[in-house]
């Protein structure tokens, strides 16, 4: 399978709410995508909630997974101790976070599209390298 992007929560939810401060940005990113979107289900959940649980732009989203334009992916339960390492190390990192940093150690050349800078160009996979990422400005 090839995995080109992995998409963090913030992208998901400014796609889908029209008011949310990274809406443009993300429907500009978003949209120059070629194939599905990659993602974790622990992200799915974070952009649902952070939509409002059950409104129109959490069953958007949950439609695009349905149809086939986000793919989830799985780093738990074989990858689940890296995840638990990461966390260990950097205790500001949420589960969340260490799936998207376990899946770019999965699939190395794949983008992490997020609007999380402060955090995600902390965070190191592979124990030292950067991750390859797109964000806002």
């Amino acid at each position: 399978m090839t995995v080109r992007t992995l998409v963090d929560a913030g992208p998901l939810i400014g796609w889908l709410n029209a008011s949310d401060q990274w809406h443009a940005w993300s429907c500009s990113v978003l949209s120059k995508v070629r194939g599905p979107l990659h993602t974790s289900e622990i992200i799915l959940g974070e952009a649902c909630w952070h939509l409002g649980g059950n409104t129109r732009p959490t069953h958007a989203l949950l439609t695009l997974v349905r149809l086939g334009a986000i793919h989830l992916l799985q780093p738990w339960p074989d990858h689940l101790e890296r995840t638990q390492t990461l966390m260990l190390k950097d205790e500001s990192m949420n589960a969340a976070d260490a799936s998207l940093v376990v899946l770019s150690e999965m699939y190395p050349e794949a983008k992490v599209i997020t609007t999380d800078r402060a955090d995600f160009t902390v965070y190191r996979r592979f124990r030292a390298q950067k991750l390859p990422l797109v964000f806002p400005g």
